[in-house]
């Protein structure tokens, strides 16, 4: 009993010992591996208390009372894995010593960037773009103040009247007419406006509202008015509107609107000021929100004045630090009177060469821009400026006054710079405000259309150009002065809303308070892209001529019209090579309606094109020399 005892105490030993130099060769061989690991990893040193479960610069740490084994070149490495900081190898190993003479103790980059994650590294990478770079840099603050409101004039709003009689008396006529038709309705309610008073008619079940609105001009017969405008039905009531015009329409004074609730509670730098609703109701509209607007009506329907109301309701809102303007006015009349003011980047433009240089301008900004976000971790100029409030990025509002000019001129390519920066530079803050006189389809085309969601419209002279503008009718029954057809991004139907009035006084007021507080600080690269354009003007006119010659010779005519229809230039442009090709006498002069005659013939052009004396005075010379020869 004893001996079998003393027998399995032996092989528990015998077993014992087995196991324990399997777990140390184990534990070397993982030892072994980490070491190599740690062979490839810089050395940090980092003090720690021994307390602490670390080790000390002063001595290393002992090994685990539960391994006894005779010391080992592993023993630095046992260490470094229980040490609870950063990988590194005693100082008295031999391993830790050769590193240590080798590489000098240094603070290494994180351990993300050495595993390859892109998201460390992007972080900590250098910004491609700096704000200096930008096509316009970032300016300082300079402590602008606001303008104050009684820059304005203190005038009550007029006191608008519904007609000449009674409105409950206009109610029961209009009731009355459409019995007469037949159609049983009443009304229910009116409002009166600054202009218009709206009846709300309710017809009764079972009337369509197709025999409501057939009967417009015998409403207008019957009430004796100069212009009804029926809304079917009202957006969010069972309702049909039918729109009256005052005997004496009021006038909303801008002061009205910057100080109504619904502008003083606007946050935006860009709100501006649309006018009053039907309702009486102040309206205001967010360029941010927009985010670009396009402005067309007839000459005299207000749209110069809707245009000066807004831009001077940004003036009083906003400094040169949060909105800067590039203002675009072919015209010479409407804008330039804003020269001066320092929100300005550029002088006011006047010339189409001119404009297109400064818009492919805005297009570089606004590819810049782009840059600087993607760099910062951005994805718009709202999360820019809250990371950098002490140097933020301006707002930038590009106005065009008058857009038929453009388009004369190079209609394709203006068609592309716009849509281009319609497309692509709200996130930015570049936002556009593009106004005309001429609303046809040429001028404002399907891809501008599709591109500027937001869209006023004043009063036009047929339902065509109402539908051009808005893509519904409608513009072509408004009363002109400032009466107007809103359709923000999103509407359903266009909101009828008589617009804001500042006089010519009060805006020149409001332009001599910001002249008084400094000059403008223009953007350099804007004033070298507009004398480089007005230099390039002639070399892009010989650039063309000779394919305008070699058009005009194969089609055996000279016309204005040709060219433009096959060269795809404007009129102006066209004009200019035309009379270009008549002064190297390859085209005769004008013949009243009739095309201009070819005076070359297809062998001679080339010849024609690179002399520099006329064809017909060259063939003038070439006859007097063999008249005198033959004399």
């Amino acid at each position: 009993m004893i001996v079998a005892g003393t027998t399995l105490a032996a092989t528990g030993r015998g077993l014992a010992g087995l196991l324990a130099r399997g777990v140390t060769r184990a534990a070397v061989a993982v030892q072994t591996g980490v070491m190599e690991l740690v062979r490839t990893l810089p050395a940090v040193n980092v003090p720690r208390s021994a307390a602490d479960g670390g080790y000390s610069p002063a001595g290393g740490m002992a090994p685990p009372a539960e391994v006894e084994t005779a010391p080992s070149p592993h023993i630095a490495a046992r260490e470094v894995i229980e040490a609870p900081v950063a990988f590194a190898p005693h100082a008295d190993s031999v391993e830790g010593s050769e590193i240590a003479a080798a590489e000098p103790a240094a603070v290494p980059e994180p351990r993300a960037e050495r595993l390859g994650d892109t998201r460390a590294v992007r972080r900590r990478r250098k910004p491609l773009i700096e704000q200096e770079q930008l096509a316009f840099p970032i300016q300082p603050r300079q402590g602008y103040t606001r303008p104050p409101l009684s820059l304005l004039d203190n005038e009550a709003a007029g006191k608008a009247r519904a007609g000449k009689v009674d409105p409950e008396e206009v109610a029961r006529n209009l009731e009355r007419t459409l019995a007469s038709f037949g159609v049983e309705a009443k009304v229910i309610r009116w409002e009166i406006g600054p202009v218009v008073t709206r009846y709300e008619l309710q017809p009764a079940p079972g009337v369509k509202v197709q025999r409501i609105t057939s009967l417009q001009n015998d409403i207008a017969l019957a009430l004796a008015a100069s212009s009804v405008r029926l809304e079917a039905p009202i957006p969010g009531k069972a309702a049909i509107g039918v729109e009256l015009p005052n005997d004496r329409p009021g006038l909303v004074h801008l002061r009205e609107i910057l100080t109504s609730p619904e502008f003083q509670r606007s946050q935006s730098p860009l709100t501006v000021s649309v006018g009053k609703g039907i309702a009486g109701q102040p309206v205001v509209a967010d360029l941010v929100a927009m985010p670009h607007l396009l402005i067309a009506g007839a000459t005299g329907a207000g749209k110069s004045v809707a245009l000066n109301a807004m831009i001077a309701t940004i003036l009083f809102g906003a400094t040169p630090e949060q909105v800067r303007f590039l203002m675009i006015d072919p015209k010479r009349v409407e804008l330039t009177n804003y020269n001066g003011i320092p929100h300005l980047l550029s002088p006011v433009v006047t010339g189409p060469r001119e404009a297109g240089a400064k818009l492919r301008w805005a297009i570089q900004e606004m590819e810049a821009r782009y840059a600087l976000f993607a760099t910062d971790g951005v994805r718009n100029i709202q999360a820019f400026n809250a990371q950098h409030p002490d140097r933020p990025l301006a707002y930038i509002v590009i106005i065009i006054d008058e857009l038929a000019d453009l388009m004369m001129v190079a209609p394709s390519d203006f068609e592309e710079i716009i849509c281009r920066l319609a497309q692509m530079t709200r996130a930015v803050g570049i936002h556009l405000v593009v106004a005309t006189q001429r609303p046809s389809v040429d001028v404002i085309t399907g891809l501008i259309k599709a591109n500027i969601p937001s869209r006023i419209a004043f009063a036009v002279t047929s339902q065509v150009d109402s539908r051009t503008i808005l893509d519904h009718p409608g513009a072509e029954k408004l009363l002109g002065r400032g009466d107007m057809l809103f359709s923000p991004i999103g509407a359903i139907r266009p909101m009828r809303i008589q617009g804001s009035f500042i006089s010519d006084a009060e805006s020149q007021r409001l332009v001599e308070f910001w002249r008084a507080q400094g000059q403008p600080e223009y953007v350099e690269e804007l004033l070298q892209a507009g004398e480089e354009a007005e230099a390039e003007k002639g070399e892009d006119d010989d650039s063309l001529l000779a394919d305008a010659a070699r058009l005009v010779v194969r089609a055996g005519y000279g016309s204005v019209s040709l060219l433009q229809r096959k060269m795809r230039i404007g009129y102006v442009r066209a004009a200019r090579l035309v009379d270009h090709l008549e002064e190297k006498g390859i085209v005769g002069p004008t013949q009243g309606s009739s095309p201009r005659e070819v005076l070359v013939g297809i062998n001679d052009l080339e010849r024609v094109l690179r002399s520099r004396v006329p064809a017909g005075k060259a063939a003038q010379g070439a006859s007097t020399d063999s008249d005198e020869a033959g004399c």
